[in-house]
């Protein structure tokens, strides 16, 4: 196959320029298109005033960008997109980048998509970035490696949008280092709540875990979540004011030894210990859903079909409930985590890669994705678009979510501390002290 020549100067007139939502017109190659540019802007300024001619000059400039791109492309333009293997991501993407090779039909697209987990995406990548997808699906979290190994190409310049002004501030500074931006905010709803079936609990129900509990006990069935997990565990301890956080070396601070870490754990241990309540993994507890042992249950949005069709009319969710700490309800925390779209700084088509990952990105697009999935849009327009339980149970939980950021050193130790608690250690203080030991233990060089 033919490579794609993107010239020099376009490449770094792109980067250079920034276009504010299709802002300042890139340089061009041709003076003709120049010419044509700049009396585009010339006649909208005489004709129209204020913000009309700002946005008319805009939108000039960023169709010159895209019609520089065109010109600049010969032979086939190859794309590798990775994102999530999940079938409805699969199929969602190949619809979008399908409509996006129509709207750009005068160029030849070779488009394949990879089925990568946004989970691993980052170890993936840097195995080999060259060898690596050119646009890909990532979590936040791999934000600060991926910008460290020279893995993303920064979003310093756009085509047909700026991701700044259309998606919640949350996203943006969250794919943003140093005061740059590099990544596409997706998706803002990877964080957890509670399912849960109304004909049996009620809202007075869930709105503790003491209560929960005593409930399901009644009722004779079960409710849970995965506490040997430190993404589900941190809620308890960041719900009580504990500290965990992330040094610049990617070592950690923790103190959930201290007396209100026992505290912490003893209350967990006592929620734990109720014979209604399960400590398991999403696949059982999708297992035991199916068998209609599951009344409520801690997840996310991947699971929301699952639990609607089960459910059936009493299908409902709400944010995570209530814990007691030496006789005080307290609201439990969360981790709260996003998507994003990122560009291989070592792209093969670096252009057509940026106007890809714009492209899915956009509000259409985002609403799209989240109407397939059952995921959040980042874009505050297409979310407010989605009529979803699980959505409205998210966004009420965000109140009391973090954005997880945390060393590796963090996740095996917590892991251990949840199943310890699970399985009713009598010494907490020890195996308090034992995982702040390894959670804060020093990064190898």
């Amino acid at each position: 196959m033919k490579k794609k020549v993107i010239s020099t100067v376009l490449c770094a007139a792109m980067v250079a320029s920034m276009f504010a939502g299709c802002g300042n017109k890139a340089a061009d190659n041709s003076s003709a298109a120049d010419n044509s540019a700049a009396e585009s802007s010339d006649a909208a300024a005489t004709t129209e005033a204020g913000d009309t001619a700002a946005e008319t000059e805009a939108a000039s400039a960023s169709d010159d960008a895209i019609a520089n791109l065109i010109a600049s492309t010969d032979g086939t333009v190859d794309i590798q997109l990775w994102c999530s293997e999940l079938e409805a991501y699969q199929n969602v993407m190949k619809e979008l980048t399908d409509k996006f090779k129509e709207q750009y039909s005068d160029v030849d697209f070779n488009i394949t998509i990879g089925a990568v987990s946004e989970a691993d995406a980052k170890d993936k990548i840097l195995e080999d970035i060259d060898a690596a997808a050119d646009v890909f699906v990532f979590a936040d979290d791999q934000v600060n490696d991926l910008v460290n190994a020279g893995a993303l190409q920064e979003v310093a310049a756009t085509y047909t949008y700026d991701p700044k002004e259309t998606n919640s501030e949350a996203t943006v500074a969250a794919a943003t280092k140093d005061g740059k931006l590099y990544a596409y905010p997706l998706t803002a709803s990877n964080g957890y709540f509670l399912y849960y079936d109304s004909n049996i609990f009620s809202e007075e129900d869930v709105a503790s875990w003491e209560n929960l509990t005593a409930k399901a006990e009644e009722a004779g069935t079960k409710v849970g979540m995965n506490v040997a997990d430190g993404w589900y565990l941190y809620g308890f301890f960041s719900g009580a004011g504990c500290e965990l956080s992330m040094n610049e070396d990617n070592s950690n601070n923790c103190d959930w030894n201290s007396e209100t870490g026992l505290a912490v754990a003893q209350s967990i241990e006592n929620i734990t210990s109720s014979p209604a309540f399960v400590s398991v993994q999403d696949q059982d507890a999708i297992t035991m859903l199916n068998d209609g042992t599951l009344g409520a249950y801690v997840s996310g949005t991947w699971n929301t079909g699952s639990f609607e069709a089960k459910y059936g009319d009493g299908y409902a969710a709400c944010k995570l409930p209530t814990f007691d700490v030496n006789g005080t309800a307290t609201q439990m925390g969360s981790y709260a985590g996003y998507k994003f779209v990122g560009v291989n700084s070592h792209a093969k088509n670096v252009g057509w890669s940026m106007l890809l990952a714009e492209y899915l990105t956009n509000e259409e697009s985002q609403l799209a994705i989240g109407n397939a999935t059952s995921e959040g849009p980042a874009n505050t327009v297409a979310a407010a678009q989605i009529d979803s339980p699980a959505l409205a149970a998210l966004a009420a939980q965000s109140e009391f979510a973090d954005q997880q950021v945390v060393g590796n050193n963090y996740w095996d130790p917590a892991k251990a501390l949840g199943q310890n608690l699970v399985d009713g250690a009598t010494d907490l203080q020890a195996v308090l002290d034992d995982a702040v030991a390894g959670i804060t233990q020093p990064v190898a060089e």
